[in-house]
């Protein structure tokens, strides 16, 4: 006896066994494109930390000698202005301004040079926001002949930084 086609129990099972199949074939389609986001996140977030610390650090190592000035509004915060051959809005020899508001540090850059915290309305300047932080601190090396610095930036939300930075331009 010749058979011509497949009967319904065994298209059935078919049928069965191939659903069975795409589901575990979703399901595991769905964990990739989880782990793959999760993958994209903390890549991003590293990427963000080490491009904070790379300003900073070139900021810092650039600066003119003598430029730098640390004064200490709180106990967990810092002002900072300089001047630095490093600019990020391409200016030349930028002055540089670290400073924290309501928990946010933010980094100004501006051709006019600032030395007080109270920024004017008609002032010019570039923000970039850094992020928000708990501490912001700045410490300068005791050593007259080398300017040298620690930046401490206690982060709430990101990996906390702790840069030691020599300035380059200073002999």
């Amino acid at each position: 006896m010749k058979r011509a086609a497949f009967t319904l129990i065994e298209l059935m099972i078919a049928i069965s066994i191939l659903s069975i199949m795409m589901i575990f074939l979703y399901s595991s389609y769905s964990s990739l494109n989880l782990s793959n986001n999760v993958l994209k996140s903390e890549t991003k977030s590293i990427v963000d930390i080490q491009t904070i610390k790379k300003v900073i650090y070139m900021d810092f190592s650039l600066a003119l000698k003598g430029s730098v000035t640390v004064k200490n509004r709180e106990k967990n915060e810092d002002f900072v202005y300089l001047q630095s051959s490093n600019s990020i809005h391409r200016r030349y020899n930028p002055y540089i301004i670290y400073i924290v508001k309501e928990n946010k540090l933010y980094r100004l850059e501006s051709l006019k040079k600032y030395t007080s915290y109270e920024l004017l309305a008609d002032s010019e300047f570039d923000i970039d926001y850094i992020g928000e932080v708990e501490n912001f601190r700045v410490y300068k090396s005791s050593n007259t002949k080398k300017e040298l610095y620690i930046v401490h930036i206690d982060f709430k939300r990101m990996d906390d930084i702790l840069l030691k930075v020599k300035v380059l331009n200073a002999k």
